[in-house]
């Protein structure tokens, strides 16, 4: 076995951090495997990496150990582990060099069963989901342009700065009221709960957003718990739940109005960009004008056709009156007695009065002929009556 190298400072041999690290790390190396159980958080894979990281948690205590698995061994035991789940790992002590922080090679691993935070999550995530908490139709859409944005969040929180500077740029105009609770350990679904209400009352906050950045399986429980969930879905306003990273959901999740995968998407979810909000306007302002000029030059064309009409209808209307007038005529002269004259006809009159019959005149009677060209006069000879011969 190779020796760590030391220094010599008279009688003292003195150890680099480095070289106790390796050393520690040598003698653990001698040790035989273990197998060691507890409950699964943090875990970690990606395609890209060599390794499969997470970390075992002893329920009990809260003791943690992480654990380091080649990808390739993780992927071919095809366990499809969960966060919470309680499991059996086998391997090797070994300490990071680097940060002297101890760990476990793992060579295998074994599930066991379901930890208790996740069956009594599963539990109530049921009960809830039965009672209609997390129903799509019961979710609101969020205000356009809210009056206030109500921020809760942790103490000294990275999500509440993100948040204040993601909504500052976008829309500065908007109210950022914060309110921060406890959020992980004893007591912190009671400030949840407490921190909500108190956002919740004050009359111009439109929205709030529950922020909190990553953490443990059992650092994100309060916002699993019962008390929290209801009153995320029974606030008065719509709340967004950036709790977590994308692949945590926590109960309150569920009940909220909306999701967030980081507290910068929330930001972007609460409130509008003022630069496309100003773009989609001048949109606007240029569709209108482009729209009123339309119409103008519409009205414009409707009255130049009405003008012309205008001025059109009165000799129109004398060519249609003289028309008619010419076919009255017409008719007229086709009824005069004059047109009858003209045919060869004549009228005849005794005294003034005339004649329609024969025997309303007696010989030796004047009687005055009217012809179509001039008029005679002439005595009664004979009176023929109807139907006596000629």
């Amino acid at each position: 076995m190779p020796k760590v190298e030391h220094q010599l400072y008279g009688d003292r041999k003195v150890f680099s951090v480095s070289a106790f690290n390796r050393g520690i790390g040598m003698h653990l190396g001698r040790l035989p495997p273990v197998w060691v159980e507890g409950e699964v958080t943090e875990l970690r894979r990606n395609e890209a990496w060599a390794n499969v990281f997470l970390t075992l948690k002893d329920p009990r205590t809260g003791a943690c150990l992480s654990v380091t698995i080649a990808r390739r061994t993780y992927d071919r035991l095809e366990l499809d582990l969960a966060e919470g789940e309680t499991v059996h790992v086998a391997g090797r002590a070994e300490v990071y060099e680097l940060k002297g922080e101890l760990g476990l090679r793992a060579t295998t691993v074994e599930r066991i069963g379901l930890g208790d935070h996740l069956v009594a999550l599963e539990r109530l995530k049921r009960e809830l989901a039965a009672q209609g908490l997390f129903a799509v139709e019961r979710k609101r859409s969020l205000p356009r342009v809210p009056r206030a944005v109500g921020i809760l969040t942790g103490a000294d929180a990275a999500a509440r700065g993100d948040l204040v500077a993601t909504i500052g740029a976008r829309f500065p105009a908007t109210t950022i009221v914060v309110r921060e609770a406890r959020v992980q350990g004893k007591g912190a679904a009671r400030a949840i709960v407490a921190a909500l209400t108190d956002l919740t009352a004050r009359e111009d906050v439109d929205v709030v957003v529950l922020a909190r950045g990553g953490g443990s399986f059992e650092d994100l429980l309060p916002f699993s718990d019962e008390a929290v969930v209801r009153a995320v879905a029974a606030a008065r306003v719509p709340v967004v739940s950036a709790v977590g990273h994308q692949q945590d959901t926590p109960l309150c999740d569920l009940a909220a109005d909306a999701r967030a995968a980081t507290p910068t998407a929330a930001g972007a979810l609460v409130v509008p960009d003022l630069r496309e909000l100003e773009a989609a306007l001048e949109a606007t302002r240029r569709r209108l004008g482009l729209a009123l000029r339309a119409r103008v030059e519409r009205d414009r064309n409707r009255l130049a056709r009405q003008g012309e009409r205008l001025r059109t209808a009165p000799r129109l209307l004398v060519e249609r009156r003289r028309a008619a007038l010419d076919r009255s005529g017409a008719r007229l002269q086709t009824l005069s007695p004059l047109a009858t004259l003209g045919r060869g006809y004549a009228i005849v009159r005794a005294g003034g009065a005339l004649l329609r019959a024969a025997d309303q005149a007696r010989p030796g009677d004047l009687i005055d002929v009217q012809l179509a060209a001039g008029a005679l006069d002439a005595t009664v000879r004979e009176v023929h009556a109807e139907g006596s011969p000629a």
